[in-house]
């Protein structure tokens, strides 16, 4: 892959505190398409004819107050995630929207699991978005301390998925 997880991360965020609603970059024949508008929309995909099957609109989430494109939706913390705030313990967070898988395939082993130890390039788990499978690195060197998300779970971005404390 061209572009290194923690790449497309400091994209999100540079584009997220910007004015900027559309940015795309080409780099090695790897495409980035970072959308904002209502939820965030991130697609890393080889250039190549894509022939896009249109779906029927899924019907309107009924929502209580009106929420600000601008402002995205974050759910109060979980005691999992307080209790990592005061142990100091890094989160390897989702780099986008998608689905959480823990192992290569179905009948293959995790990547990692709690109690392993894992460097900074370690891939950790992957996420699939857009039918692509995204593979996920640690970034840090440490020992993972929980798993936070269930293997097949829908994830967000910037979603905690693993604790690991740092060596």
């Amino acid at each position: 892959m061209a572009f290194k997880m923690h790449e497309i991360r400091e994209l999100i965020r540079l584009i997220d505190e910007s004015s900027i609603e559309e940015f795309e970059i080409d780099k090695e024949g790897t495409k980035v398409t970072i959308k904002k508008s209502g939820a965030p929309v991130m697609a890393v995909a080889p250039q190549a004819p894509v022939s896009v099957v249109p779906q029927a609109p899924a019907p309107a989430p009924v929502q209580e107050a009106p929420a600000s494109p601008k402002e995205p939706q974050v759910a109060a913390p979980t005691k999992v995630e307080e209790e990592a705030e005061d142990a100091n313990l890094h989160k390897i967070v989702s780099p986008m929207v998608g689905t959480f898988y823990r192992a290569p395939a179905p009948d293959a082993d995790p990547y990692v699991k709690e109690g392993d130890t894992v460097n900074g390039d370690t891939v950790v788990c992957i996420v699939e978005a857009m039918k692509l499978m995204n593979e996920i690195e640690a970034e840090v060197r440490g020992t993972i301390v929980k798993v936070l998300v269930e293997n097949g779970q829908l994830v967000e971005f910037g979603q905690p998925l693993f604790l690991v404390k740092t060596t």
